[in-house]
């Protein structure tokens, strides 16, 4: 409100790998309301005929229920608020249908909009509400499920800020950066959804789709899989950020021949075409290689495992069953993660690996049962480690090669340094 409701939009990075420089004020806010204070002004715009949209963004807790009056000066949950403001609009406008609103929530769950309104239903049905606004909230208004993907820092650091505020000849506490690249699909069968959606008309990253599933399939899968596959490697070459390893070639083309020559392959069918996830690939090299953002490799190792479970698993057993050769790649990058949870020493539950003379801490709770012993040999402990399914939810023993595979690749990282391994032992493919 200080603001006017304006602040700066700084857009930095690369695009089709080319530098972005682009300074927007955002003047899209009107006006800002405190629910907890000013709950009767919230409830005044439910009955407005231009409201036409809802968005969330409460972040995936807010995404609960809670036994409460939807009619309290102001509810405590959010779908509460929301059902309450629902319920002021359908008894204003006498339950009209064409009133009915898109409601759009960007919490980072799938499926968010089914939860959305499957909560909104719970709260209708704990306080028992008329079977004829429930109707209404189903029928007249449609609950969205989305996608976003940006990567947006934050706030600027002070010398970029003292930047910004020369370039708009003011001073201003909300302004932020971002990348070039942003991503917002939306999930909507019925088309009138869309006419309701104009935004989406100006801006090429708002995609409006009948099944918005190959957008999380590509974000998963070639976003955050490979940031999972090669955290660990990544660390093992002495690489600090993500945009820092790729200026390095060796590491660069690992990274190809794991998309193009491993993953992809694994996805393509079943409505993702391999041209496409190739392009979605180009746009993540461009993003990875960012200077503008400081995304470190040791905070991608959170919960290390875990990620690998449920972003690669299936990606890898995907491929087996399209391919017979042994993914090296992926072998390898397994291989590195093993490594790399190697811990020489525990503290209060806390796990602390040690590479060139520099600690690190290990932030996975599976770190003991990835342990190798010192009575072990690197075949044994592969293939103790690799057959727990508790641990991958497969046995990957049963994948033919690949245990093979990563012991090879756990000697030679043990033998010598990681990037000279990318550099002597894993070549790209001149196919790919």
């Amino acid at each position: 409100d200080e603001q006017d409701g304006l602040y700066a939009h700084w857009i930095r990075g690369l695009k089709d790998g080319e530098p972005v420089d682009e300074l927007l004020v955002n003047a899209s806010i009107s006006r800002v309301f405190t629910a907890s204070e000013e709950w009767d002004k919230v409830l005044e715009t439910a009955k407005s005929p231009f409201m036409e949209v809802v968005i969330s963004n409460t972040t995936e807790v807010g995404l609960s229920f809670l036994e409460e009056d939807f009619q309290a000066n102001p509810p405590v949950s959010f779908p509460a608020k929301l059902v309450g403001w629902l319920y002021q609009r359908f008894l204003f406008f006498n339950g009209d249908p064409s009133k009915g609103v898109v409601i759009i929530p960007t919490e980072l769950l799938v499926d968010n909009g089914k939860l959305l309104q499957a909560l909104c239903n719970q709260v209708a049905a704990y306080n028992q509400a008329a079977d004829s606004f429930i109707d209404w909230m189903n029928d007249s208004c449609v609950f969205c499920d989305s996608l976003v993907d940006r990567i947006v820092p934050g706030h600027p650091s002070d010398s970029e800020q003292a930047i910004l505020e020369e370039r708009i000849g003011c001073t201003d506490q909300l302004s932020i950066i971002s990348e070039p690249y942003g991503l917002w699909a939306i999930e909507a069968q019925k088309d009138w959804v869309k006419e309701k959606l104009s935004f989406c008309l100006v801006n090429p990253g708002v995609v409006i789709a009948a099944d918005i599933g190959k957008f999380r399939k590509l974000k998963l899968h070639l976003l955050n899989g490979p940031h999972t596959f090669a955290c660990g490697l990544a660390i093992l070459c002495g690489f600090k950020t993500v945009s820092e390893s790729l200026q390095h070639q060796a590491f660069k083309v690992y990274l190809k021949r794991l998309a193009y020559g491993e993953i992809i392959p694994a996805l393509n069918g079943e409505g993702l075409a391999e041209a496409e996830a190739a392009v979605f690939f180009e746009t993540v090299l461009d993003r990875f290689s960012n200077p503008s953002i400081e995304h470190f490799w040791q905070n991608i190792t959170l919960n290390y495992s875990s990620k690998m479970k449920i972003r690669n698993m299936g990606v890898l057993q995907d491929y087996y069953q399209k391919k017979t050769a042994v993914p090296e790649a992926m072998s390898l990058s397994f291989a590195a993660m093993l490594r790399f949870v190697q811990y020489h020493r525990e503290h209060e539950g806390k796990y602390f690996g040690r590479l060139q003379g520099q600690e690190y801490e290990i932030k996975d709770m599976q770190a003991p049962a990835l342990q190798k012993t010192p009575e072990e040999s690197v075949e044994e402990y592969t293939n103790r480690v690799l057959r727990d399914e508790q641990l991958w939810g497969i046995d990957l023993t049963a994948l033919k090669g690949f245990q093979e595979s990563v012991a090879k690749f756990i000697h030679l990282l043990e033998a010598g340094q990681a990037l000279s391994l990318l550099e002597n032992k894993l070549p790209m493919e001149e196919s790919l």
